[in-house]
């Protein structure tokens, strides 16, 4: 186990700013994820906010890590350029005025970071992307070449071609998919709030940050819903739900405000900066975590509860013979989700045979697949290392 496993390992409900201090010293590889409430001032982008950022980073690439940005601010940009007042209601408006205004971000980013000697690449994403296997793949190949070369990828979603189906949804859970995709160690998501409140503190006067994160529960969740939202798509709940995806699979995560000068510097030195959400563990391998969040599930094969008990408790693979009931229409290869027979999820994982051909051999031992397909190319409908259990597998 490494050091910092170790680390983690012994952390107590509250970290100690000597332990948080050891944690950061180990980070090797880090998202920087920010937000439009960060980059954006009443009339566009923030040129001293960029710069400000720039040298947070560099810093940061300075000591030895690899850094990679995921941003928000092309369709603020874009409107500043246009001189719209709103933000644009509809698909093509959006896109058209994120085509605009990446330019001009991408400008302010090379000027305040060229300051530092240190280049930029651009790299756009749909989700298509990142639920391709050999797309994943390439994107992956492609980032670890840019980070070797020394060159800082910044990355947003490619909001002028990305139709609904194709989305993230936010840059939150962006940034939470190429955190999982580079095997990072740290999520830090810079917004325009100090962090997790308990309730909101604008009416609430007991509301008060929390410092440490130990899981993300139902409880923490609501609290997310209570806390102030931000200025763009993903509010606090976003950035929360990032946080437990990439928590759950053994990264971790800080939601802080990116508005505070030396922000990052800060945090990396231990201080109690923003709220920190400790990671698992046990870490996910990339290829899991590929499945259980880059992935939508096409259907759902409901098991009984002798499968449900050697795929939770014995780590066994799914066969046919455990399989009750087929939902939806999915081909070879797709991501299904395992449910028990009250409804509640197991898993997700890869299956080896289309819907229609499980309807078929449901129930059946694997005697008797080949006798009722004709052939058998598998013994398992999802194999174990196909399948994440409750995403901690």
């Amino acid at each position: 186990m490494s050091a910092k496993k170790n680390q983690i390992s012994s952390l107590a409900p509250e970290m100690s700013q000597a332990q948080r201090r050891a944690f950061f010293d180990s980070i090797k590889s880090v998202v920087v994820k920010v937000g439009s409430g960060v980059l954006t001032a009443p009339d566009g982008l923030n040129p001293s906010i960029i710069k400000s950022l720039a040298a947070d980073i560099f810093g940061l690439t300075n000591s030895g890590r690899q850094v990679i940005l995921v941003s928000s601010g092309a369709v603020a940009a874009g409107m500043r350029r246009m001189g719209l007042k709103k933000r644009p209601a509809t698909i093509r408006e959006k896109q058209a005025v994120a085509a605009i205004g990446q330019s001009r971000l991408m400008r302010l980013y090379e000027k305040a970071f060229e300051e530092h000697g240190l280049m930029v690449a651009q790299i756009l994403l749909t989700r298509f992307d990142l639920c391709d296997r050999i797309h994943y793949l390439n994107a992956r190949n492609t980032l670890k070449t840019l980070l070797g070369w020394g060159i800082l990828p910044i990355i947003n979603e490619n909001d002028t071609v990305a139709v609904d189906e194709l989305k993230f949804g936010d840059n939150d859970n962006l940034a939470a998919m190429v955190a999982h995709l580079l095997d990072a160690d740290i999520m830090v998501n810079l917004t325009d709030i100090d962090g997790l409140y308990t309730g909101d503190p604008r009416t609430d006067t007991n509301a008060c940050r929390l410092d440490f994160v130990e899981r993300v529960t139902e409880k923490i969740e609501s609290m997310a819903c209570a806390s102030p939202g931000a200025v763009g798509t993903g509010g606090m709940a976003s950035k929360v739900a990032a946080a437990k995806k990439v928590s759950e699979a053994g990264i971790g995560a800080v939601v802080t405000n990116g508005k505070q000068p030396g922000v990052l510097a800060a945090l990396f030195d231990g201080q109690y900066t923003g709220t920190f959400f400790a990671p698992s563990t046990k870490r996910l391998p990339s290829k899991k975590c590929w499945i259980a969040y880059a992935l939508k599930p096409q259907g759902a094969l409901i098991v009984d509860d002798g499968a449900a008990r050697a795929i939770e408790k014995q780590g066994k693979s799914l066969l046919p013979i455990g399989i009750v009931q087929v939902e939806g229409i999915f081909p070879v290869g797709a991501a299904v989700e395992c449910r028990r027979q009250d409804g509640s999820v197991i898993g997700v994982g890869l299956t080896n045979y289309d819907s229609a051909s499980v309807e078929k051999i449901l129930g059946l031992s694997s005697a008797q697949v080949r006798q009722t397909l004709g052939e058998k190319h598998h013994d398992e409908v999802i194999h174990r290392d196909n399948l994440v259990v409750n995403c901690q597998d």
